[in-house]
């Protein structure tokens, strides 16, 4: 008898093996698959034979990219089909730049970085370009979050000039459900430097730029439904709905209408997202409008932000009818998104005067702050700020100076007080933070959009130009008062006249900040005493109450990689 019950338990833990590989087939071994819906997306009888692996491959290996587009397009694979553990890394390794990375590079790199291969018990530190409230991890398990999690920071580690990317994260999640670790880290690899298309936004300011493009082309492509929004929010609240347009799609759509808008994405990239989030606009309006709709205009009303969201997670069509709804959208091709894309980024970078100033539309997701490590080494050397302080003056920053990192070039606390030494270490840099702290302890200075090297360039007439900058420096006050004083023609008033445009001006004797009836900050060469008035170029009060001050330190910040 005991011989026939090992006998069984054998079978059963063998059963039990076959059928953890059949479900690998489809999910890696990371994956809860007991919460995942399988559907089927067509109704029986006229289903045409779905193209297998090979047929793609060879597609690709020819270089046929449309029919590989049609083929995704058109061919709806069941979430739990075996083809994407082949299917996503080879689209993904179209996009590779220069040699594909050898065996166990991946594995070196998480060696360099952790020290060890074992996952560590604890939870990984993420890197600070990562939204932390959208670290979606769909269906893995606690180590798979744990996989993610390491993936994530090896790519922030081999990839330094990634400053914002919150769609980073999910992706990865997404890869992980159809294969492992180390393929998911090239896949990724694979998409953050693509050349010929964009798949992963990396800045701040284009993550900006994908949500004003995305509202850009609704108001053309899906009219109807934009202008029932605006009807539905009057006001800004509009732009606030479009921030949050990539997680309509990464955080709202049920998985597998998410799997398959990423089948096409992975060769087509971000403009599938586009295409897809016209497509929920399209399909919401219709269900909203609809006469045996659910949803009543008071409810939306007081629950817009999260109106969309709620429709995708119910959303009543199948993954294949969003998806041809989308591709559907007429006269809307690549050549005119790309067009609207660099249109908005060129009108953004030349908007920068306005950064930091009411007109902007701040993401709600944390800003890009200065990294642990450049928080560090301000607490450590500067004697005037304190990371509150810091962190004040970052959200007054312009939106672009945010992604990069502050530096200390210049103390006199350790450079001595000399108007020479603080051009030899400051007047190359663009833009610049200045710093004064007064004997007195009053904290005050301004950020100075242009070199200070300027002081040196001559017009056409030979002359040196007396003053220089543009509207985008302003002053602030951090101690006793806590103020920023922009340019007075920040909101456009051309109004001010001459000495309104007195920005910056410099020699071997002093330092100047604000013009026209008194100088908002002048400091003499030796860097130990200073005056402040109320100036026409930024209408700001005396910096210090007494208007004479005595310097006890100055700091001049720089931003790496600017």
């Amino acid at each position: 008898m005991p011989a026939n019950g090992d006998a069984a338990a054998r079978a059963d833990k063998l059963s039990g093996i076959e059928e953890e590989a059949d479900m690998y087939d489809a999910f890696a071994p990371h994956v809860d698959t007991s919460q995942i819906t399988v559907i089927t997306d067509s109704p029986a009888g006229k289903k045409a034979t779905l193209k297998t692996f090979n047929d793609v491959q060879q597609l690709l290996q020819q270089g046929k990219k449309r029919e590989v587009k049609t083929a995704i397009r058109e061919n709806a694979w069941p979430i739990n089909s075996p083809i994407r553990s082949q299917l996503w890394p080879a689209l993904c390794s179209q996009y590779q730049n220069g040699k594909s990375m050898l065996d166990g590079f991946y594995w070196d790199m998480v060696n360099q970085v952790f020290g060890t291969t074992e996952l560590p018990d604890k939870p990984i530190m993420l890197p600070p370009f990562v939204d932390s409230t959208h670290c979606l991890p769909y269906h893995l398990t606690r180590k798979g979050r744990a996989v993610a999690d390491r993936v994530v920071s090896v790519l922030g580690y081999a990839c330094p000039d990634i400053t914002y990317s919150p769609s980073l994260y999910p992706i990865t999640s997404l890869l992980l459900h159809f294969m492992s670790e180390e393929e998911c880290y090239h896949c990724m690899a694979s998409l953050v430097a693509a050349k010929e298309k964009v798949f992963i936004t990396q800045t701040k300011l284009l993550h900006e730029v994908t949500w004003k493009t995305v509202m850009q082309i609704a108001k053309k492509h899906a009219k109807a439904a934009v202008i029932h929004l605006q009807r539905l929010c009057p006001g800004q609240k509009i732009e606030r709905i479009f921030m949050d347009w990539c997680w309509w799609i990464l955080g709202g759509l049920p998985f597998p209408h998410l799997v398959r808008v990423m089948d096409c994405y992975f060769h087509e990239g971000i403009k599938v997202f586009y295409r897809v989030s016209l497509a929920i606009l399209i399909l919401f309006q219709k269900n909203i409008t609809s006469s045996n709709s659910e949803w009543n205009t008071e409810s939306l009303k007081n629950d817009i932000d999260n109106a969309i969201p709620k429709f995708c997670k119910a959303i009543s069509v199948s993954p294949t009818k969003l998806l041809r709804t989308a591709f559907n959208i007429r006269a809307l091709s690549s050549t005119y998104i790309s067009r609207v894309f660099i249109k908005t980024e060129m009108v953004l970078k030349s908007r920068s005067v306005l950064s930091g100033s009411k007109q902007l539309v701040r993401s709600r997701s944390s800003d890009n702050l200065p990294t642990s490590q450049s928080q560090m080494n301000i607490q450590m050397m500067s004697h005037t700020l304190t990371i509150r302080e810091l962190f004040t003056l970052w959200s007054w920053l312009p939106v672009r100076i945010t992604m990069y990192q502050p530096v200390l070039l210049y103390t006199t606390e350790e450079h001595g007080c000399s108007l020479t030494t603080f051009y030899v270490r400051v007047e190359q840099h663009e833009p610049t933070l200045l710093m004064i702290k007064t004997c007195n302890n009053e904290v005050f200075g301004a950020y100075c959009s242009s070199r200070w090297f300027e002081r040196n360039v001559k017009d056409d007439k030979g002359q040196k130009q007396a003053y220089f900058g543009t509207g985008e420096t302003f002053l602030f006050s951090l101690y006793p008062e806590r103020s920023k004083y922009p340019w007075v023609g920040i909101d456009g008033d051309t109004k001010h006249g001459h000495g309104s445009e007195l920005f910056m001006a410099a020699d071997a004797k002093m330092i100047t900040i604000g013009g026209g009836e008194g100088q908002a900050i002048w400091m003499d060469e030796n860097i130990r005493y200073g005056k402040t008035d109320k100036c026409m170029t930024f209408n700001n009060p005396p910096l210090c109450p007494s208007g004479d001050f005595e310097i006890r330190v100055l700091e001049v910040y720089g931003f790496v990689g600017v």
